[in-house]
């Protein structure tokens, strides 16, 4: 098995981290009332936030993973860098 089988298998699928039909929802709620990537915004770009990332990683815990003051736009650029700082890289987290 490679490594990011592994990974992806220690994870568990989407729906059992959280992200099923009614994070879908909430995600779509909070993209339409954040708009831009905060991150892109910080430096003075304008463009769409398509990810509502988790401020602080919730690594399962469902009370940080529902707080929306953990959440931020971002997007997808600005959250794929942030996720491999965090967990240093795909597979290493």
């Amino acid at each position: 098995m490679s490594q990011e089988q592994l990974y992806n298998q220690e994870r568990g699928t989407a729906a059992q981290r959280g992200y099923d039909a009614k994070w879908r929802k909430a995600r779509a709620r909070y993209i339409a009332n954040n708009p831009l990537c905060k991150k892109c915004f910080e430096q003075g770009k304008v463009i769409a936030a398509t990810v509502v990332d988790h401020i602080t990683p919730h690594r399962g815990d469902m009370v940080l993973f529902w707080n929306e003051k953990n959440w931020q736009g971002l997007c997808a650029s600005c959250h794929s860098r942030k996720t491999a700082q965090e967990d240093g890289g795909f597979g290493n987290g």
